[in-house]
């Protein structure tokens, strides 16, 4: 019988921090993530990427002697129930393995509703309360192309994929969900991406708050927070909040972890 691991970060002055709002588009993402990063020194930056850049950038941090936590925001696994409906090894390595072979996310989801419609979440989208399961149709594309595409060549080069594919790497990617960090701290969840004052009002004062708790925001900075009415630039920065230490159940071993 597995025990339940305790996934241990070491403290935030001693790691550099990054927070991803992951896109699953066409054509690599065509710069449409965004990276936020929170160095040892405290330097805060936001900048744009692709899925071969992001994949780059996390390969360099694993050269140095650092550590470095990528915290991306997109499910990571597959929930239990749809491994099992298909016959798939209850293995997280297996399970991306089997994923791939569907060639796209297109594929891979018309694969899954042959079989089920149903929409099973996994433990951790129960206990962090997240907004959708994996297969969901406005977030199947981020799922497959994170675990395909991202997660799989990484796990390849050696990277630690938590809690899935611990690895003696310095460098650990995992899933975090901004939505579910704001239910956490008790800030608003909803509200602040969209045109106009409201949006613009909620994106400004979430990201005051992120300032009020230790998170560097230059003015330069705040301006691009208010003025990205997708809220992708605000969604990278609230994934630099410290990830908690916590006991995580053996499921999340196969279907992965919001941290």
């Amino acid at each position: 019988m597995w025990e339940a691991p305790v996934c241990v970060w070491e403290s935030v002055s001693t790691t550099h921090l990054y927070g991803v709002d992951f896109s699953g588009a066409d054509h690599g993402g065509v710069h449409k993530i965004r990276i936020a990063s929170r160095s040892a020194s405290g330097e805060v930056k936001v900048e744009r990427a692709d899925r071969t850049t992001l994949i780059r950038m996390i390969l360099e941090s694993a050269r140095g002697g650092d550590s470095h936590v990528w915290r991306i925001d997109a499910p990571a696994g597959i929930p239990l129930q749809t491994l099992r409906a298909h016959g798939v090894t209850e293995n997280w390595l297996a399970s991306a393995r089997w994923s791939a072979e569907a060639g796209s996310p297109r594929a891979w989801r018309t694969r899954l509703r042959e079989v089920s419609r149903e929409e099973p979440r996994r433990q951790t989208d129960g206990e962090a309360r997240t907004p959708m399961a994996p297969m969901n149709l406005r977030v199947f594309k981020q799922t497959w192309t994170l675990l395909c595409e991202v997660l799989l060549p990484l796990h390849e080069q050696g990277i630690s994929i938590a809690p899935m594919a611990a690895t003696n790497s310095r460098t650990t990617v995992c899933e975090g969900c901004p939505a579910s960090v704001l239910a956490r701290l008790g800030w608003p969840v909803r509200g602040y991406k969209g045109e106009g004052e409201p949006p613009q009002r909620v994106r400004g004062l979430i990201a005051r708050r992120l300032i009020e708790i230790g998170i560097p925001i230059t003015p330069a900075l705040m301006k691009k927070v208010v003025e990205d009415t997708e809220g992708d630039v605000l969604d990278a920065l609230i994934l630099l909040t410290a990830p908690s230490q916590t006991v995580i159940p053996a499921s999340a071993l196969v279907e992965g972890w919001v941290y």
